[in-house]
């Protein structure tokens, strides 16, 4: 992003070099899956050897985090693809 803002690029020039991109449609995608699952991985461990927090609410709230992730996340890819 920054290589592209001080090469020049406007933000709807960016967004018309994405505008029906598979390929960053497809790299997109696989981040935000990565990043809804790592992320609540990482929230247990912080929650458990942090907060002392255990059991299933800890769980169960990481999931819903996580399903919250990919939610946003793939809203935003297909905004960003399809605009």
């Amino acid at each position: 992003m920054i290589y592209a803002v001080r090469g020049g690029l406007s933000a709807a020039e960016i967004l018309g070099r994405t505008h029906g991109s598979r390929l960053f449609a497809s790299l997109y995608t696989l981040l935000v899956l990565a990043c809804a699952v790592h992320v609540p991985i990482g929230l247990v461990a912080i929650a458990e050897e942090w907060a002392g927090w255990r059991g299933s609410k800890v769980t169960i709230g990481a999931g819903l985090f996580s399903a919250l992730i990919a939610i946003m996340g793939l809203r935003t890819v297909y905004g960003v693809v399809a605009a």
